[in-house]
């Protein structure tokens, strides 16, 4: 449940889960900002609450609405901690969900959005919610994969929420790999192969798995098929953790959950190999491996293994194209090790079950 305390003048509000809230002069408001001057508008501006963001929005206002100083204009996110400037008031806002208190968002993506949090005791958390109501079979199964996983060099599950749907975890304050770079070899090989052991641990993991006629069963081995260095996180002290396990499944129990649509494909296409894209729905350990490999290359080289020219359909660019040889980017790499990532990127499927 998101909790929003407005305090102006000594005097705090507070609203609770999803609503509106207008500031102004008017009776009628739900927080009346007095103002002798008259710099405060009739009806100056909503705040609106929902369960995975609060945002203010002027409502022309003749004197404008102000965060932190800035003036706004359209929409703007508010966190905990923010000072709301209503013409010449100051209003002070706490935000806090289930009894957390939301500092600001890390990032979003198609199911939910993350938001930095501080605990009670002081502990820094990420917070993942659900944003998206159509895809709550997907990221009920984010939830359980990420909680019945157990590695030093995985994101830590602590514990789910049920409103709004979500779950809390360790927070990597390195941001990912992707922020980063370019890399030396050492330490490039050295956290792709915290990234190998991460997958190693969860292509053997048990997992449960809710089956299509509503039962459970326990899968074995889990494929992660989003592996691209944005989901590689960082901590404080610069190891590694395997974050995002949105489009995890128990690679074992594949086509008995009816998650996937036959001919169905996600993830993201410039680490993905062709195998992914032909046959997303059955993807084994395999695809997390080429990806890796995929990872390390553009750890080292910046760029990704295949070339996506502009205009360029990039499913059609993974089916057709090979990848470029890693010395062809990168004339100085050590043989051996370019000839080992070349081998790892090699993106034959004529072994796979689609042949």
């Amino acid at each position: 449940m998101t909790e929003v305390t407005l305090v102006v003048g000594g005097a705090g509000h507070v609203f609770t889960g999803d609503t509106e809230v207008l500031l102004g002069r008017e009776p009628e408001c739900d927080v009346r900002v007095a103002d002798e001057r008259r710099r405060v508008s009739r009806r100056h501006c909503r705040i609106v609450i929902r369960a995975a963001h609060v945002t203010v929005r002027d409502l022309g206002s003749r004197n404008g609405t102000y965060v932190n100083g800035i003036r706004i204009a359209g929409e703007r996110a508010l966190h905990d901690g923010d000072e709301l400037r209503v013409g010449g008031v100051v209003v002070r806002v706490g935000v806090t969900r289930n009894g957390l208190v939301v500092l600001r968002e890390l990032g979003r993506g198609a199911q939910g959005v993350v938001h930095l949090a501080r605990e009670p005791g002081g502990r820094l958390v990420a917070v993942k919610t659900l944003t998206a109501p159509g895809a709550t079979g997907l990221f009920r199964r984010e939830l359980d994969c990420t909680a019945a996983l157990d590695h030093p060099n995985i994101v830590r599950f602590h514990r789910s929420l049920a409103e709004p749907l979500g779950f809390v975890a360790e927070y990597c304050a390195g941001g990912s790999v992707a922020d980063h770079g370019p890399y030396g070899v050492e330490e490039a090989v050295t956290l792709i192969r915290q990234a190998e052991a991460a997958l190693r641990y969860a292509h053997s993991a048990e997992i449960p798995v809710l089956l299509a006629d509503g039962s459970t069963a326990t899968g074995r081995g889990l494929v992660h098929r989003d592996i691209k260095p944005q989901n590689l996180l960082l901590t404080s002290d610069g190891r590694l953790k395997v974050a995002d396990f949105g489009l995890a499944k128990a690679y074992d129990q594949a086509g008995l959950s009816g998650r996937t649509p036959t001919g169905a494909i996600a993830g993201t296409v410039a680490f993905m190999p062709r195998r992914q894209v032909i046959d997303y729905k059955y993807a084994r350990p395999e695809v997390d491996r080429w990806a890796l490999a995929a990872c390390l290359y553009w750890m080292l080289t910046g760029t990704t293994p295949r070339d996506f020219p502009a205009g360029a359909d990039p499913v059609a660019v993974v089916l057709r194209e090979p990848p470029v040889p890693v010395r062809e980017r990168m004339s100085a790499l050590p043989a051996a090790l370019a000839d080992a990532i070349d081998a790892a990127l090699i993106d034959d499927v004529s072994e796979s079950r689609f042949k």
